[in-house]
């Protein structure tokens, strides 16, 4: 779950990093009258949980409360990256001298969190990866014992910090790492962390991800949760307890567990197919569930045919059939699909399946293999 910029630097805040004033606006008016109370040169920055902001013309400074309002209407009515333009931070503008980066993620290699740290801030770190690696640092911090002085003085030093600013430096290093780990996130950044003409240390810009598996324990970040910002199938899909993620591909998966999605898609690929989405109906799907998944795979235009690929351990293979024949009636479609059920009372659901004329596989490989010719419009 993505947070907007506001958000994440509401949360870096309470952990003793260092904002901007500012405050969110609706309206047009309210970013002037906010404008006004910062001193007028402010930054009118659009909230949308995407990159390329400012490249898109959502990000502008602005010098008077009369320009704020007229950038902020032309801001509020943007779609960038298809997502429409609903509010907009509006930040007191800083005297900037110095960008750098500085976040923190999880190593998976290493089953533990790196935090990273580079002179090359404001823009994109991927770049600067691919581009410059050597002016990324990392350290990795020891979950038992967490983040250490020693190590975000390390960072400073090799980034070449200003001696000045490394108290600054250490201090918001901490509380980034308290903010990543308290609120069980996947991803907290701070991109710029800017050194102003005064002397201080500011984080400009904000970014955190927390980890949908630890919502339970966050009820106050879940309601944080912007609808607005997400496909309707991604909403639907978390209201069944669906996995599900849209991919560029022509061919629809209902799969049975993640690992075996993972597999599903791979044999797709190997075979010249291209899957259109990730969903995994997870372990003991009821009918209504399953119906539920057909539904949201048939609303992608792009999908021209179908792959299930049901392994039946706690699933059963004839709760499944019956899932697919009640979608099906509900809502009924002419794209062709595949059908590969194994497990678990699959004798009935294949005579299910085959009673309604279904086309079903003996093997993935197969399967793949006749949704992909399906696709072409091999009938």
């Amino acid at each position: 779950m993505k947070l907007h910029e506001y958000q994440s630097k509401q949360m870096f805040e309470e952990f003793g990093v260092p904002i901007p004033r500012g405050r969110v606006a609706m309206t047009a008016q309210e970013a002037r009258s906010i404008a006004e109370e910062l001193g007028g040169r402010v930054v009118i920055k659009s909230q949308v949980l995407v990159g390329g902001r400012g490249k898109a013309g959502g990000i502008r400074l602005v010098d008077s409360p009369e320009e704020a309002e007229e950038v902020a209407t032309q801001i509020l009515g943007m779609t960038i990256k298809g997502l429409p333009v609903r509010r907009v931070l509006v930040d007191e503008a800083a005297n900037i001298e110095t960008e750098i980066y500085l976040g923190i993620t999880n190593d998976r290699a290493e089953r533990c969190p790196v935090m990273i740290a580079s002179a090359e801030g404001g823009v994109e770190i991927e770049e600067v990866a691919r581009t410059h690696p050597d002016k990324i640092v990392r350290v990795w911090i020891d979950p038992l014992l967490g983040s250490r002085e020693y190590q975000a003085r390390y960072l400073a030093a090799t980034i070449e910090l200003p001696r000045d600013h490394w108290r600054d430096f250490l201090l918001i290093a901490q509380g980034l790492f308290n903010a990543f780990t308290e609120n069980d996130a996947t991803l907290a950044e701070i991109n710029p962390l800017v050194i102003t003409a005064d002397g201080r240390l500011l984080a400009l810009d904000g970014k955190v991800v927390l980890d949908d598996n630890a919502l339970f324990r966050h009820t106050d970040l879940a309601e944080l949760r912007d609808l607005d910002e997400e496909q309707p199938e991604e909403r639907d899909a978390r209201k069944y307890g669906l996995s599900y993620v849209k991919l560029d591909g022509n061919i629809g998966c209902m799969v049975n567990g993640a690992g075996l999605a993972m597999a599903t898609m791979d044999v797709i690929h190997l075979f010249g197919g291209k899957p259109a989405n990730f969903l995994d109906i997870g372990g003991g799907a009821s009918a209504e569930k399953v119906a539920a998944a057909i539904k949201i795979i048939l609303r992608d235009p792009s999908v021209e045919a179908m792959l299930f690929n049901i392994f039946g351990g706690i699933t059963r293979g004839d709760e499944v059939a019956r899932g697919i024949l009640s979608a099906l009636e509900a809502t009924p479609t002419d794209i062709p699909m595949v059908i590969r059920l194994v497990g678990t009372n699959e004798e009935e659901g294949r005579q299910l399946l085959t009673d309604a004329n279904f086309e079903t596989a003996p093997s993935l490989a197969e399967a793949a293999k006749r949704a992909i010719e399906l696709s072409k419009g091999d009938q």
